[in-house]
């Protein structure tokens, strides 16, 4: 009976710095490796000092998000819904409901990896894959999304259901295997094992080894925690209320990664009209950025189960505590990110590219582009705080107006108006007028909180 204590002792008695620790801690820990793991493609990509190659992977970012955003759609809705049911002691409804999205996250990468298959010269062609780029984005996407699909949604839903059971640490182990594994595979795969002129299947084999890997990992884990709740991926259906909480903070936390991930693609297809050269710098951009990106979302990560178990039980004060800690320790990093994205932007393009006028452009991307960091730390922290206390209409409201009402038209506004650099002046703009209407709406509604 440890576990089973150890998670009732982080979801209700534990103090509240020492259970966000808990939490997030190993989510943060995961979601650095997460960060290493997609910098290490472009990283050993890179030293090709071939502009199209870096280019072709880094175009697949929005693609790869894409199917990230499909098992939010489970391992959000399970996710925020299993602290609650346990509160309740409801122990039963919560293994349904874990067997019944782990379900349905697998039908769903197995349809999606179909269509990207059947469909993948139009959605290429989308996303800005040109003549020089296209053949090495249909490398990389056969192997990392058709081939790996499933393991990589997989592992994503199951991750974040052990997180909702007070498993932290092992979620964060189970993504943090992949990524450490994809370190080490890339350059075995791409200089040892295959010959010259094969780097970019090089990566694609690595990365599709590693998620296999790191979802069998999860799913191991998530069998061994009978105590907790019984692992029956054969079990009954959850009841029709239980599904609609699934779906009613799913659907909007999904939708709102799917419009972060058009964000992307609408971002790629504009700055292809200024060559490929521009594309791989934004492409090498969005990747540097992730790091205070990827502390604030493993920061989320870890306060969605403390907010669910607690509002389940009415503990507003212990939410409260939750999210000042949250709050305080997001945004202390993403000063230090923007901090250090500005002193250090030429080095750290560098360390991906030598070419020098991509190292020009990426260099003031970046430096644009991290302005962004604290602001866009508190818009994650709002959704992903809505997330937690079940509301998923008001996440999606905020998802919606961020990027669809605000970010998607400045891309086309600003790049008219001020043009490549306009494209990435966008971010801090629609993010200012983000944080003021999320700031508004999260005071009206705390205000009725006892």
């Amino acid at each position: 009976m440890r576990q089973k204590a150890s998670s009732e002792e982080i979801f209700s008695t534990m103090s509240v710095p020492r259970a966000v620790r808990a939490m997030a801690v190993p989510a943060v820990a995961g979601q650095l490796i997460v960060l290493i793991y997609n910098l290490a493609d472009t990283y050993f990509i890179g030293q090709t000092n071939d502009p199209a190659m870096v280019a072709g992977v880094s175009l697949i970012l929005p693609v790869f998000n894409l199917i990230l955003a499909l098992g939010s759609l489970f391992g959000t809705g399970g996710g925020a819904l299993l602290p609650k049911l346990l509160a309740r002691g409801e122990k039963e409804e919560a293994t349904r409901v874990a067997a019944y999205c782990a379900r349905l996250g697998a039908a769903v990468a197995l349809g999606f990896s179909l269509l990207l298959l059947l469909f993948m010269r139009p959605i290429l062609g989308a996303l800005g894959a040109g003549e020089n780029t296209y053949a090495h984005a249909r490398v990389y996407v056969l192997c990392v999304l058709v081939a790996g699909g499933l393991p990589t949604l997989l592992a994503n839903v199951l991750s974040n259901l052990l997180r909702s059971l007070g498993l932290s640490r092992e979620a964060g182990i189970g993504v943090a295997l992949g990524g450490a594994l994809n370190i080490f595979l890339d350059p075995l795969f791409m200089f040892v094992l295959l010959p010259p002129g094969h780097e970019v299947l090089g990566v694609g084999i690595a990365t599709l080894l590693s998620n296999l890997i790191s979802c069998g990992y999860c799913l191991l884990i998530f069998c061994g925690r009978q105590r907790i709740i019984a692992a029956d991926f054969t079990a009954p259906p959850p009841r029709p209320d239980s599904r609609r909480a699934v779906y009613a903070v799913g659907i909007p936390g999904s939708l709102g990664a799917l419009l972060f991930d058009v964000d992307y693609m609408v971002l790629d297809r504009l700055v292809s009209g200024y060559g490929d050269t521009a594309l791989a710098a934004i492409g090498i951009v969005l990747k540097a950025e992730r790091l205070p990106q990827q502390i604030g979302i493993g920061l989320c990560q870890g306060m969605v189960p403390l907010v669910a178990y607690s509002y389940a039980l009415g503990d507003y004060k212990r939410i409260r505590g939750v999210m000042r800690c949250t709050l305080l320790a997001g945004l202390a990093v993403a000063v230090l990110s923007v901090t250090s994205y500005e002193l250090f932007a030429p080095q750290i393009v560098r360390f991906f590219i030598e070419d020098p006028a991509t190292l020009a452009i990426g260099t003031g991307f970046l430096r644009v582009r991290s302005v962004a960091a604290v602001i866009m730390f508190f818009c994650f922290f709002v959704v992903f705080l809505y997330q937690g206390l079940g509301q998923g209409f008001r996440s999606l409201l905020l998802a919606v107006l961020r990027w669809a009402g605000l970010n998607i038209p400045m891309l086309f506004l600003f790049n008219r108006l001020f043009g490549m650099y306009g494209l990435v002046w966008s971010q801090v703009a629609s993010d200012l007028l983000t944080v003021l209407a999320s700031y508004l709406l999260l005071h009206r509604d705390m205000r009725g909180w006892s």
